[in-house]
């Protein structure tokens, strides 16, 4: 995601790289091999004394980062999930608050023209709503090795379950009222505690209900991975999976074919979504985005709270996974 972000604001006029920072020696594309590169986050800071941090990194420093670059006097980019507890996020978001910083969390799904779709239509239906959402991947080698690091401080349903909750809590408008989670621990590869297969159902005040189901691993199954359904009385909008190369395809994760609105009464309507955007593409809206929200000081207010929101209710999940019980809200 760092290099995706990198390129997005390589590419962009409204932005000048001042450095790159990263533990390691990445392995980098042409475009960002000239821009300075640390290894350590204070002393980039220090020297590089940026207007905007994009914090690309695990969860587990998420928080962290944020709060030194806004201390520091730069506006923040971070990637989801947020934080690692709903502790950390309430910190940075009191500290964007305080500091009078922006701060936009890495929702991709939100710039995404067909999630907008997805979701408009789905309004256009009514309430309650059943929401039917998954992404299951099926990883090896250089992916697995991603996952098994993802998984040392962020379980699959948390990282990658922010973005649909996200989308459920758009479409009803109304509170989370429980959780109710189940997990399962299916490799020897990772440690004990963590599940790389989890699955949760959330319940709303407006009676609407969901599930989400997350799973990452050599071992997961290509049936059914990308399932993205939300029924309601009126009808149901589903994503008709595009023809993608696999479970592991970084694009497919958010692409879309088309989408299929079923009235109750009258036809079905199958709406092609031709100019559908990669993964570089979304990455660079979400950077123009930034942009927007800097340059005219747009009111992040209701933007960070749907971010606390949403990992709010990915981290009962994970409680529930652990204590074998629901979580209310």
């Amino acid at each position: 995601m760092g290099r995706s972000h990198a390129l997005a604001y390589h590419n962009s006029a409204d932005f000048e790289i001042v450095g790159l920072m990263n533990r390691s020696t990445p392995d980098l594309p042409d475009a960002l091999n000239n821009y300075t590169m640390y290894s350590d986050f204070a002393t980039a800071l220090r020297d590089c004394q940026p207007d905007l941090v994009a914090v690309c990194t695990y969860t587990d420093s998420h928080a962290e980062f944020a709060i030194m670059a806004m201390r520091a006097g730069a506006h923040v980019f971070v990637e989801k999930p947020l934080a690692a507890t709903i502790q950390d996020a309430k910190r940075v978001v009191d500290e964007a608050v305080k500091t009078e910083r922006k701060m936009i969390v890495g929702y991709i799904l939100r710039h995404h023209p067909s999630w907008q779709r997805l979701i408009a239509e789905s309004r256009a239906l009514g309430a309650p709503y059943a929401f039917r959402m998954n992404l299951n991947q099926q990883s090896s080698g250089k992916e697995w090795e991603v996952h098994k690091n993802l998984m040392q401080s962020t379980s699959p349903i948390v990282d990658c379950g922010v973005h649909y909750v996200d989308v459920m809590c758009q479409i009803t408008d109304a509170s989370p009222t429980q959780v109710r989670g189940m997990g399962v621990r299916l490799s020897d590869e990772i440690a004990p505690g963590m599940y790389n297969y989890g699955h949760f159902q959330v319940l709303f005040d407006d009676g609407s209900v969901g599930w989400y189901e997350a799973a990452w691993g050599p071992m997961i199954s290509e049936t059914a991975y990308f399932v993205k359904d939300v029924m309601t009385p009126n009808g149901a909008v589903s994503i008709i999976e595009h023809t993608g190369s696999g479970s592991s395809d970084i694009d497919g994760h958010t692409r879309v074919g088309s989408l299929r609105v079923h009235p109750v009464r009258g036809k079905d309507r199958l709406i092609d979504l031709p100019e559908e955007p990669g993964h570089q593409a979304l990455c660079d809206a979400q950077a123009a985005y930034v942009a927007k929200a800097i340059i005219n000081d747009l009111d992040l207010s209701r933007h960070m709270s749907d971010a606390v929101n949403s990992l709010a209710i990915c981290l009962a999940a994970d409680e529930s996974v652990r204590t074998g019980q629901p979580v209310d809200l």
